[in-house]
C-alpha cells in the first residue's frame, strides 16, 4: 500500500482528451520510490508505476523522438 503520493503533473492530452497524472510515489513496504502514471480516459484508467531507471529511458525515448518531429 502506498504510504506517501507526491504530485508532480497535470494535463490533458489536445487528442483523445486523456487526462494524465505524474505523481511522485512511496510505498510502506519501503524499496526504491517509483514515478506513478495515471491516464483517465472518461471512466476507465491505466495505473502505472515506474522505476527510477524506466522512467529515465522512457523520458529519453519521448524527448529524442519529439525533437525529431519537431525538426
Amino acid at each position: 500500500m502506498a504510504h506517501d503520493i507526491t504530485p508532480i503533473d497535470t494535463f490533458v492530452l489536445p487528442i483523445g482528451r486523456q487526462a494524465i497524472e505524474l505523481q511522485h510515489i512511496v510505498y510502506e513496504s519501503g524499496g526504491m520510490p517509483q514515478l506513478r502514471l495515471r491516464i483517465r480516459e472518461g471512466k476507465r484508467f491505466t495505473v502505472i508505476d515506474i522505476d527510477p531507471d524506466s522512467a529515465d529511458h522512457w523520458g529519453r525515448a519521448m524527448v529524442a523522438w519529439a525533437a525529431a518531429e519537431k525538426a
